[in-house]
């Protein structure tokens, strides 16, 4: 029985471990690159919102745009419009009118 002496198996598990440890680890990297680096989930979040945001200032200032269009041209040709600005913003009267300023205390 001299050769059944028992001989010490050298383990192939270690190797195998390795591995898979590396791949864990370069897939926890790759997921918090993922989400969190340059081009990540986390900015593409923040790019989407403000581009949002962009959008609903530019529909914003488009229909301000409109509306300032809408006064100039109006001011140009309608003659009610004009009367009523220059009342409202520099004072004027018509002839035979009485101006009344009510000031607070």
């Amino acid at each position: 029985m001299a050769g059944t002496e028992s001989t010490p198996r050298v383990r192939r598990r270690e190797p195998r471990r390795f591995w898979s440890h590396a791949m864990l680890f370069t897939a926890c990297v790759l997921l918090v690159n993922g989400l969190f680096g340059e081009h990540g989930l986390t900015q593409t979040i923040r790019a989407q919102r403000a581009y949002a945001a962009s959008m609903r200032q530019l529909h914003q200032l488009k229909r301000e745009n409109e509306e300032l269009r809408d006064m100039a041209s109006r001011l140009r040709t309608d003659a009610a419009t004009i009367e009523a600005v220059a009342r409202g913003q520099l004072g004027l009267i018509r002839e035979g009118e009485i101006l009344v300023t009510i000031r607070d205390k």
